[in-house]
């Protein structure tokens, strides 16, 4: 199968792993981007958009990215706290009164970022068209009470995280977190990455195909992992849909490309410069580093280090200094800010375990050219 795009010759190992995967079948069709130094040193892309192998991937085709989405969320929040307009340290209640209900007062816009505030999912039932429903989500949030006490525990805010760090920004802004996205960040770099896809877009969008075994089961063993889990459990034929896509939903609805994320990363990897732009201040970009909540994660059943945002450097990666998550499925960023590195790896072809390793074994193999593993 052939394999699109480039790869400096530095790098010429990752292009042949990537290869790998699509020859032996472990990818339908993927796309894999790395920027080092505010560069693109990685960009690739291959395989086939649809289940039928019809389709081409082709160098601008894009893909639902799941929870990869939740790291540009984050990146959109640290951009505002680093102008001054977001206290990350600030009860959620000074930007959004209403939320203070029902003993949430003392729950900070840190715990939200870091899954600790408490709220993994609704308590009263919600269909998936619930979530297309942006006033019915956030109100039924502000509305709830808590699992447990803000910054306790940690416990994945699945879908939650969204509508809580997306109505914290639009009660600032006065925007959509999609719009402050497009406006802020994604547009002035050309970076194609949707939260609210444009219908206009949908032609290029690849099909997802679901893991053959459905959702992992050792996340529907507790009552709470139960209640989350289901409560909505979109489909990926749900995901598929126009209506998802053309919501946002900005913890798991993001449209884009490896290239895209990379790009939009590199902001964070390069101290704040993108472009020769600067977005944010080197240290507003290290702030996602620090700790907020470690231990066993109530709903993914692991252990897990969350910064403002994002997951922190672990045995997997070779530098401490490191921000991480992805997607159900897959997909997978990784900012390594010593390194200076933005990595993206997106697919379609889903697999359903929890541990999926074919984008951190893109990455292990990225480290070794680079000589830091």
């Amino acid at each position: 199968m052939v394999v699109q795009g480039f790869a400096r010759d530095a790098y010429a190992p990752v292009k042949a792993a990537f290869a790998e995967n699509l020859a032996g079948g472990t990818d339908l069709g993927a796309a894999l981007c790395v920027t080092v130094e505010g560069e693109p040193v990685v960009d690739l892309w291959g395989g086939f958009a649809d289940a039928a192998g019809a389709r081409p991937w082709d160098r601008d085709t894009i893909v639902n990215v799941y929870s990869t989405t939740k790291t540009v969320t984050a990146l959109t929040a640290l951009l505002l706290a680093d102008r001054g307009e977001l206290d990350l340290d600030a009860p959620v209640a000074r930007y959004w009164p209403e939320f203070a209900a029902n003993g949430k007062q003392d729950v900070k816009v840190s715990h939200v970022l870091s899954h600790s505030a408490g709220l993994p999912g609704w308590r009263q039932p919600m269909r998936t068209e619930d979530l297309y429903d942006w006033e019915k989500a956030t109100t039924l949030l502000a509305a709830q009470e808590l699992d447990w006490a803000p910054g306790t525990a940690c416990g994945y805010h699945g879908l939650t995280h969204g509508y809580l760090v997306g109505e914290v920004v639009r009660r600032i802004t006065g925007r959509s977190l999609g719009t402050v996205l497009r406006e802020e960040i994604t547009g002035p770099l050309a970076a194609d990455f949707h939260i609210g896809l444009p219908a206009a877009e949908e032609p290029r969008v690849a099909e997802l195909v679901a893991p053959p075994d459905g959702p992992p089961p050792e996340l529907a063993v507790t009552e709470l992992q139960k209640r989350v889990g289901g409560n909505p459990a979109p489909e990926v034929a749900e995901v598929n849909s126009r209506a998802w896509r053309a919501a946002e939903i900005p913890a798991a609805g993001g449209t884009g490309n490896a290239r895209a994320v990379a790009r939009i990363h590199t902001i964070l990897a390069n101290g704040g410069v993108a472009d020769g732009r600067r977005f944010m201040s080197e240290a507003g970009c290290r702030r996602a580093l620090e700790l907020q909540v470690s231990g066993q994660d109530l709903i993914l059943n692991m252990p897990v280090r969350f910064g403002l945002g994002f997951a922190l450097g672990d045995r997997l990666m070779p530098n401490p200094n490191t921000l991480y998550w992805g997607g159900y499925g897959g997909s997978l960023t990784i900012v390594d800010l010593d390194a200076r590195t933005a990595f993206c790896y997106v697919m379609n072809r889903m697999s359903g375990k929890v541990g999926d390793l074919r984008g951190v074994g893109l990455a292990m193999v990225l480290w070794e050219a680079m000589g830091i593993l």
